[in-house]
């Protein structure tokens, strides 16, 4: 199955703000509660290691996808461990809320473009369930930017182009309705554009779907990978490990000694 590049209303500028917030609120509570990165725990830990530092530059962070139990889990081994996120369309509500969870969160209000990162923004980069947002010249760019800022990045996608991938997102709607009313912060239209008027759950539907056709395999990281100015000046691990009963794809470049 090749890469298809649909659209998804998340990545719409005309989309309302409110409802894109509201779809990726909803994908936050559904990563931390599944806890969906910890089989990937030891390589967000090799990339702490190999940037030298203790801080976290989440790029694209949507709601804060699953930072809260990433964020638990590591301060056992890295007590004093930073996370900063940021997105090109910042959820403002969210990332306070996120903040609110432990102290070691920050979040940058304005927008923050992942294939141009600004230099005082110095950590470990990571994108969690992002990747496949952005067409193959922009995500060779965002790995291009990490390179030549000698910078640390690791790449994590939760879906997959499968059958067994694009099944699960058409029973997503079913999660939506079931899960709603436990997200916090609680919303009133939240409730109203679930239950009375379903937008989300169509979107998260569309867009669901759209991402496991989106997203990048093995084979075409490594491509990407192999198109970058002084790819030789990194380390790559590119690699599929089980995680529940799905899958997660990651991309884990660090800078040689």
């Amino acid at each position: 199955m090749k890469r298809i590049h649909l659209f998804e209303f998340e990545d719409q500028q005309w989309f309302p703000t409110f409802l894109r917030n509201y779809v990726t609120d909803f994908l936050q509570f559904l990563s931390n509660k599944a806890n969906m990165f910890q089989s990937v725990l030891p390589v967000i830990e090799k990339g702490l290691q190999k940037s030298g530092g203790n801080r976290i530059i989440d790029l694209a962070s949507g709601g804060g996808g699953g930072l809260i139990r990433v964020n638990q889990e590591l301060r056992k081994t890295h007590p004093d461990l930073k996370i900063t996120m940021t997105d090109y369309y910042p959820n403002l509500h969210a990332f306070a809320y996120t903040q609110k969870q432990a102290t070691n969160f920050d979040f940058i209000a304005t927008s923050v473009d992942a294939m141009h990162v600004p230099e005082t923004l110095k950590g470990l980069r990571t994108q969690f369930l992002s990747f496949h947002h952005f067409r193959p010249n922009d995500a060779r760019q965002i790995l291009q930017n990490a390179v030549d800022a000698q910078s640390a990045i690791a790449i994590f996608e939760g879906q997959e182009r499968s059958a067994a991938s694009i099944i699960a997102m058409i029973f997503s709607p079913i999660s939506v309705l079931l899960t709603t009313p436990l997200i916090r912060p609680f919303k009133l239209g939240r409730i109203v554009f679930t239950y009375l008027i379903p937008i989300v759950p169509l979107i998260v539907l569309w867009d669901g779907i759209v991402s496991s056709l989106r997203t990048y395999s093995v084979a075409e990281m490594h491509e990407l990978v192999s198109q970058l100015d002084h790819k030789d000046d990194f380390e790559w691990e590119i690699a599929r490990v089980k995680s529940g009963p799905a899958h997660v794809l990651y991309l884990l470049g660090y800078p040689k000694i």
